[in-house]
């Protein structure tokens, strides 16, 4: 193939992805477009059976008119899972001040549940003060993770040190089960509305 053929070629495979990625340029990252995607399409999320903290199961999505707001954390995050659950904590405290607690769910998900024992989930919800009520933290059966994983576009690379390197947002899911905002982490304000917003 001509030099200048092939170069215009991986040109367009390039714009191609780049199409792809970004939600028809809609988007300035794929981050971006996984979110753009959500507000659109309200895809429906998977309906599993997690374990919480306490030994309980837990049907995800919330049932019974409650909105749900997910993360996905592992326990032994020495970094960005800690400000997950300080930012997780100042939410649970702002949907009590709203008068929202009893019409929502949070729940810190584990996305290492083999390393993430029921010991280390109930560690790791002490410290941050979740009590099982408003917010609790659960881990999947390893046979569910691959598929909530793509579900909710969580991005899970192992660093080589024993961690993963990982995104962390705000999944508000609405009570018929669909998707309906991904937000950063600290967010609140937008999460707020958002909840608000499929609770109507």
């Amino acid at each position: 193939m001509h030099p200048a053929a092939a170069s215009l070629a991986a040109l367009a495979l390039g714009a191609t992805a780049i199409w792809g990625a970004t939600d028809g340029l809609q988007a300035l990252t794929a981050e971006g477009a996984r979110r753009l995607a959500a507000a659109r399409d309200a895809p429906r999320m998977p309906a599993v059976t997690v374990e919480t903290m306490t030994g309980q199961p837990l049907a995800l999505p919330a049932a019974g008119g409650r909105a749900e707001v997910i993360e996905f954390v592992y326990t032994t995050c020495p970094t960005i899972c800690r400000t997950g659950g300080d930012e997780m904590a100042r939410l649970r405290d702002r949907l009590r001040e709203a008068g929202l607690a009893g019409q929502v769910r949070l729940v810190s998900l584990s996305f290492d549940p083999e390393t993430d024992t029921r010991a280390l989930l109930a560690d790791y919800g002490a410290r941050h003060g979740a009590d099982g009520r408003i917010w609790t933290v659960a881990r999947p059966d390893p046979a569910d993770l691959p598929r909530l994983l793509r579900a909710y576009g969580v991005t899970v690379i192992p660093d080589g040190w024993g961690g993963y390197e990982h995104n962390i947002v705000l999944h508000v899911v609405a009570p018929d089960g669909r998707l309906s905002a991904i937000l950063d982490i600290d967010d609140l304000d937008g999460a707020e509305a958002a909840i608000r917003a499929v609770l109507r």
